[in-house]
């Protein structure tokens, strides 16, 4: 189920999670940035070290533009 979620908005794929625990976590990008487009859904995993059922998702945006 979690692969089926990859690359859907994260309002989506949140949705589709239920109930369940979620710790998010945001990729970007090493310089200073914005993001534009679509904030994404780009994996789901068991979340490490936690021994709760808690998943993490790790999300991203289409793009980003370099901030000066």
């Amino acid at each position: 189920m979690t692969a089926d979620l990859a690359m859907l908005p994260l309002g989506a794929a949140l949705g589709a999670l239920g109930d369940r625990t979620v710790r998010l976590r945001l990729l970007t990008p090493p310089y200073p940035a914005l993001g534009a487009g679509a904030l994404r859904c780009l994996r789901v995993q068991p979340s490490s070290g936690e021994h709760d059922g808690a998943l993490e998702v790790i999300a991203g945006y289409d793009t980003y533009e370099r901030l000066p």
